[in-house]
This record gives C-alpha cells, sequence and structure tokens, in this order.
C-alpha cells in the first residue's frame, strides 16, 4: 500500500536541506509538487519521486556536493526520525534491534527500499539498496542513509562505535576527507554493489531496552504505517477550490486562485503543467458536482443546472450527454435500478 511513497516527516527534512543549500522554497513547491503547509501531518505520505526531485535540487546547489548528505542527517538528528529512532533499542541487543528498524522502515522511507541486516560470523552489516537514480543523486542520498544508520547504532549502544568497512555503490569524488571524518575510518570503498556499513563484534551489544516498552513501539510503528495515507495533491487542492467555489456560487478564476492563496497567473501557469486547462477543469468539476446531485438529492434538473452553473436544463442536458452518453434522467434512473 505505501510503496512508492515516503512519510511526509522525511520529506519535510530533505526540504529543509535543500533549503541549507540555497534552493528557494518556490523552486521546491515547483520541481517536487509538494506543499509544506501538510508537513505537521505525519500520517501523510508522498510520492517518493517528488522526494528524489528534491535530492536533484540538492546536488545542483552550488558548492552542496556528496556533504549535503551529511547536512541532511545532522537535519534528521535536529528533528528526529518519529518512532523509527527508538525502534534501534527496542530489542535486547543491537542486530535484533536493527532488524525490526529494518523490517518497519516503511515509516521512514519507501517500504520498496531494500534495507537488510547481515551477520557474517562476527562482522554486522545494515546494507541498502536504493532505486537506480542519476549518480550524483544516488551518492547523496547514499552517504545520509549510512550517516543516519551509524548516529542511530551509536545512540542505541551509547557506544562510539567505528565501522570496520563502509561501502557506497558511486565514484569516489575528487575529495571524500568530510566521509572520513564522519564515519572514523579510512576503509571506504567505492563502486561497491551495495551501501553498507559493518561493524565487528557489535551484534550481541545490549541496548538497555524494555521488552515490553520494544512490542509497544514496534506495534505503533505498525498501527502509523496502516494509518497512513496520501497527502493530497496540487490538483486534488485545485478540485477541492474549484467545488468549493462552485457551492458559492462563484467558480471562476480569480475566486479559485484565492482560495488558493495564489495569483491567476500562477494557477494558469500550474495548470499548464498539470497538462490541463481552467476550461477543461470547469467542465470536470460541473461533472463531478452534477453526478452528485442527480445521485444525492432529489433536486429537479433545472435545478442541478443552476447549481453546476447552466443556464437551464438543455445545456446540462447536452454536456451531461457528452460526459457519459446518457441524459440526467436516464443516469438517474440507472441510479434507481441498482445499474
Amino acid at each position: 500500500m505505501n510503496e512508492n511513497t515516503m512519510p511526509v516527516r522525511s520529506a519535510s527534512l530533505v526540504w529543509a536541506t535543500a533549503v541549507q543549500v540555497g534552493v528557494t522554497p518556490v523552486q521546491l513547491a515547483s520541481v517536487s509538487g509538494l506543499d509544506p503547509a501538510t508537513f505537521g501531518d505525519h500520517l501523510l505520505r508522498v510520492p517518493t519521486e517528488s522526494v528524489w526531485r528534491i535530492w536533484e535540487l540538492i546536488q545542483a546547489g552550488a558548492g552542496a556536493g556528496s556533504g549535503a548528505g551529511l547536512l541532511a542527517a545532522a537535519q534528521a538528528d535536529r528533528v528526529g526520525l518519529h518512532v523509527w529512532d527508538y525502534l534501534f533499542s527496542s530489542r535486547a541487543d543491537l542486530a535484533e534491534s536493527l532488524r525490526t528498524a529494518m523490517e518497519l522502515r516503511g515509516v521512514v522511507t519507501d517500504p520498496a527500499v531494500g534495507w537488510e541486516v547481515v551477520e557474517d560470523g562476527g562482522l554486522l552489516s545494515i546494507r541498502c539498496s536504493v532505486a537506480v537514480e542519476p549518480e550524483p543523486v544516488l551518492a547523496l542520498v547514499e552517504v545520509f542513509v549510512l550517516s543516519v544508520m551509524l548516529r542511530r547504532v551509536r545512540a542505541a549502544t551509547r557506544e562510539n562505535l567505528v565501522p570496520v568497512r563502509v561501502r557506497f555503490t558511486q565514484r569516489p569524488g575528487a575529495s571524500y576527507a568530510h566521509l572520513v571524518d564522519e564515519f572514523e575510518t579510512r576503509n571506504i570503498d567505492f563502486n561497491a554493489p551495495h551501501a553498507e556499513i559493518t561493524f565487528l563484534d557489535a551484534g550481541a551489544l545490549p541496548t538497555g531496552s524494555d521488552p515490553r516498552l520494544g512490542e509497544v513501539l514496534s506495534h505503533y510503528a505498525e498501527l502509523n504505517l496502516a494509518a497512513a495515507r496520501p497527502a493530497p495533491s496540487w490538483h486534488d487542492k485545485l478540485r477541492a477550490a474549484m467545488h468549493q467555489s462552485m457551492a458559492a456560487g462563484e467558480l471562476d478564476l480569480n475566486n479559485v486562485a484565492r482560495r488558493l492563496a495564489i495569483s491567476t497567473r500562477t494557477l494558469q501557469r500550474r495548470l499548464s503543467e498539470e497538462g490541463t486547462t481552467w476550461r477543461e477543469e470547469v467542465a470536470a468539476t460541473r461533472h463531478q458536482h452534477a453526478v452528485d446531485l442527480l445521485r444525492d438529492t432529489a433536486l429537479p434538473v433545472q435545478s442541478v443546472a443552476a447549481k453546476v452553473g447552466y443556464n437551464d436544463a438543455r445545456a446540462l442536458r447536452r454536456a451531461f450527454q457528452r460526459w457519459t452518453g446518457d441524459t440526467p434522467d436516464g443516469f438517474r434512473r440507472g441510479m434507481a435500478s441498482g445499474m
């Protein structure tokens, strides 16, 4: 259900990182299609594609480099990753806690992204496989993800664990001193088959967890995933504003733009970007409103016509025939017969 979407909390921290490297909110909204007004509702999920577009803006930011991945990790520390932060200490030892955190990764990322825990003797690895994206963007994301993992592992064990190996799928940059500083090791490999961070003799480290609290936290994360819902798109908001304007008897470009808190020029530009026109949206709004009224009320067809903006019933009948191949009266008869 949640595949190809990410929690709005994760989107908001990537957005904040973009602002740090100089991307403007206008650019962010235009390219991603996201609305920061929705960032306070932590049950909302947004398209993963939208978040990747923000990463592209970060990568394009002047002097951002792969160090922007560390900026995002620091941002995650500041704002927190909700219940997922606590899953790293939800079981008695680190290995089991990590398995729980990876299993419930959907509370912070797209569940289609592959995160797994691999144990090989005394080696404990967190392996990350993300969707194929343009190399510069993927480099940022891998640095961000592995840095977040390191910081959460240290917080869970209360030890300054130093990885014995860090791997990235990307080519090395001109300089990766910032990665050596972050991961505190020079054993950093590039062009690897997977991005991963590996620790030695760390799996059995205690996390000091209360088993009952760990179960509660896991259950809470599961409930969050079950209750998640998609954030309304810009087009959803447009349709809602148009329906409200129609109900108030003022369906025109100026009134709808005012309800969306944008200029008429911006509204027209957004319509063009969405591949539609004001005329097409008006027709679609009239169609849906007419269907709702014919289905849910006993209003005469003449009254329905007036409520959706037509001067008489004949105009509604012609439009309804175009939309559905049926007449308003025929539609009602079909509804009454259970068609």
